[in-house]
């Protein structure tokens, strides 16, 4: 299988790396559009600011190929952020794969949102073998509003989306490869789609 993750100068590489490792896939840094459109799956990573993070996708020709890709993707953090319609992190117009808009939490509580956190209403079969209010690591001041298209939520502030689903595009808020063995799964989950 050839596993490609996205490389475009923003990103949680080595620790998704190492996870896929561990599971015996040696996956693949890349922001070559052909070797990307030619993998089996897609991981597209993120940390860091939104408006910048789409800057870099734009100088590199990304924004137009990840919404045409036809293999299953995996937005990780500012990478799911980044699928999504809009986020008001810099007022950034997104690649608009989900229906949704990112909003940041308001001063009422802590931010960034940071360490580990429950995830709900389990919809995919991304969590396949997941327990349901299983423990996952979050490390983020913006957050997708709960939509049609959310496949996971946490409550933080307010319930929120932390998992998305359209097609064979996938998304997650929380860190899976720092999310210890039920991370592991979902990412054995989608090396399994």
């Amino acid at each position: 299988m050839k596993l490609v993750i996205i490389d475009y100068g923003a990103g949680n590489i080595k620790s998704i790396q190492f996870a896929f490792k561990r599971l015996g896939i040696d996956a693949v840094l890349s922001n070559n559009i052909d070797e990307i459109r030619n993998a089996d799956k897609v991981i597209f990573p993120g940390v860091g600011e939104a408006s910048s993070a789409m800057e870099m996708l734009k100088k590199s020709g990304l924004d137009l190929v990840i919404p045409t890709l036809t293999q299953p993707v995996l937005g990780i953090c500012l990478g799911m952020q980044l699928m999504c319609n809009s986020s008001e992190e810099g007022n950034t117009k997104g690649l608009g794969i989900f229906n949704v808009a990112i909003k940041r939490f308001s001063n009422e509580v802590k931010v960034p949102q940071m360490g580990w956190n429950t995830i709900s209403n389990l919809k995919s079969d991304l969590f396949k073998d997941v327990e349901e209010r299983e423990f996952m690591y979050l490390v983020h001041s913006f957050y997708a509003e709960n939509c049609k298209e959310a496949i996971a939520t946490t409550t933080y502030e307010t319930a929120y989306a932390t998992a998305l689903q359209k097609d064979n595009f996938y998304g997650t808020q929380f860190h899976p490869e720092k999310s210890g063995i039920a991370g592991e799964q979902i990412l054995k989950n989608f090396l399994a789609l």
